[in-house]
């Protein structure tokens, strides 16, 4: 004798909220297919075509990879790339000062705290031609200030020594805010007792700081040092607004530039589309090597 199990009829009102639901989730999903993976995988192929964007692509192997290892003008920007991001621990150590100075209990913090926070919900291109003027060789605020204790200073964006430097300076100002902010909340969570009891065994401020504040405040560190890296990689707006041309000599070029220039200036679509491979495959590995060292150091309190 077998017994045949039924399954329960759905109710019209199931059936109905299901619909919805899926209805619901397919949205983003289809955004995603749309936006995300459609461009990723037809960027990959373009990557081994030659095409100008207009005309149908005409499938060339290897050869924009080859050509791009020879480009002195790639290379360049993607060193220039990677010097830039010498910001991402002059800004979290600045950030981290900042934010231990904002966690006392002191008159006038919120106002200061809305202070380093304004410039990053301001314009990132408003905010780059504030700093082009400021840096201006001639009439620029930072010169002026200069030249009150008696210091020529340089033409900024126009040397090829201080270009970088000056981008670098401005990244570097328009992040704190950000930075500080979650510095700040990961400071207030540590727990109490732990500087209580430090203090108790004898431990000075800087051992608490170091053995305390350091560790706890480490995943905050890794996650700021991972979207800085990932959103440093793709500078392009500040470039393109106070060194339109790359910078003298092509020092300031970043490597978002670089690909901008050669598929909307130039239509070599399949070129860039080539670069852009290389560059999220390089920003891949960096972010993998990132979550592996962060797993080695990870660890909880009861």
């Amino acid at each position: 004798m077998t017994t045949t199990i039924t399954r329960p009829r759905r109710s019209r009102l199931h059936r109905k909220e299901r619909r919805a639901a899926l209805a619901f989730v397919a949205i983003p999903v289809i955004g995603f297919l749309l936006f995300t993976l459609f461009p990723l995988l037809f960027s990959v192929y373009a990557s081994f075509t030659n095409w100008n964007g207009i005309s149908a692509p005409v499938f060339k192997g290897l050869d924009n990879y080859t050509k791009m290892f020879g480009d002195r003008y790639f290379l360049q920007s993607l060193w220039n790339t990677l010097y830039m991001m010498i910001g991402i621990p002059i800004g979290l150590v600045i950030s981290l000062a900042l934010a231990l100075a904002m966690n006392r209990k002191m008159r006038g913090t919120t106002f200061f705290r809305t202070v380093y926070y304004l410039p990053v919900i301001s314009s990132i291109a408003a905010v780059a031609i504030l700093w082009q003027w400021a840096f201006n060789g001639d009439f620029g605020l930072i010169n002026q200030g200069l030249a009150l204790v008696g210091i020529d200073g340089p033409n900024w964006l126009q040397d090829t020594a201080t270009v970088k430097p000056a981008l670098i300076i401005m990244a570097v100002w328009k992040g704190l805010g950000y930075s500080m902010l979650l510095y700040l909340a990961a400071l207030q969570s540590v727990p109490r007792y732990l500087y209580e009891a430090a203090a108790l065994d004898g431990a000075t401020a800087w051992q608490q700081f170091r053995h305390i504040t350091i560790p706890m405040v480490r995943p905050v560190t890794f996650f700021l040092i991972v979207t800085s890296i990932i959103g440093g990689s793709q500078i392009f707006v500040e470039i393109n607004i106070m060194t339109p041309t790359g910078g003298p000599e092509f020092q300031s070029a970043s490597i978002v530039w670089y690909i901008w220039q050669k598929a909307f200036d130039n239509l070599q679509m399949g070129y860039a589309s080539a670069m852009s491979v290389v560059l999220g495959l390089l920003v891949f590995a960096i972010t993998f090597i990132q979550f592996r060292l962060n797993r080695r150091n990870q660890f909880s309190i009861d």
